[in-house]
């Protein structure tokens, strides 16, 4: 099975990835990842994206395409694969589709798990980390027994500058414009599923799940 996982931050993309990978053995393919692996790799593209990298420059579309060209290519891909971060773009997204082709192959579905933005804004706003130790709370999921004292060693809990709430509606509000000529892209081609990523983690992946049992991996 050939997926592309989409979900705006906060959406919980990278549990469902998880999960997904486990039960499917498909390959879980971030561009992080994929770039890591070409620079360690020492590949000609690799190096190109390192150099762009070494400067703070964003990698140029041609790189990063020949990077997943690569990916796509190697053999744990050959049962299919998991795409995270890739592509960003309806240019990026029409290359994959070359790619795929020159493959043989085609994406069998894009997975958009879709969460309201109050919701995510609650879910990415809530997070308090103790200065002392590091440990990672949640106002709403996993809150501390007392109000912004750590249960573990007592240390004050702050929020950190990017999780506030002006921050984070505004990485929202650039991923929301991002992403919808994507998604508008890929309802056009019939590949896109919109799951609903409000319920309990186990329900989603439930839907997710009954989703995939279709697809021959």
């Amino acid at each position: 099975m050939n997926l592309v996982l989409m979900g705006l931050p906060g959406a919980g993309k990278g549990t469902q990835a998880d999960k997904i990978v486990e039960k499917y053995g498909i390959p879980h393919i971030s561009t992080g990842d994929m770039f890591r692996a070409a620079m360690k790799d020492g590949t000609e593209l690799g190096l190109k994206a390192k150099s762009f990298m070494d400067k703070g420059e964003l990698v140029p579309d041609e790189v990063t395409i020949g990077i997943v060209r690569e990916r796509l290519s190697k053999d744990d891909c050959a049962r299919g694969f998991l795409l995270d971060g890739f592509p960003r773009t309806v240019a990026q997204a029409e290359a994959l589709e070359n790619i795929l082709a020159d493959m043989g192959k085609k994406i069998d579905y894009v997975v958009n798990i879709e969460v309201d933005q109050s919701i995510l804004m609650d879910r990415l706003t809530g997070r308090r980390i103790c200065k002392s130790c590091g440990a990672t709370y949640h106002l709403v999921f996993n809150p501390p027994t007392e109000s912004g004292v750590c249960d573990r060693c007592g240390g004050e809990l702050y929020q950190r500058p990017d999780d506030n709430e002006e921050t984070v509606q505004n990485r929202l509000e650039v991923n929301m414009k991002q992403t919808q000529p994507l998604l508008d892209f890929y309802h056009g081609k019939g590949y896109l599923k919109n799951i609903n990523g409000q319920r309990h983690i186990d329900e989603v992946f439930l839907n997710i799940d009954s989703l995939l049992k279709g697809l021959k991996s």
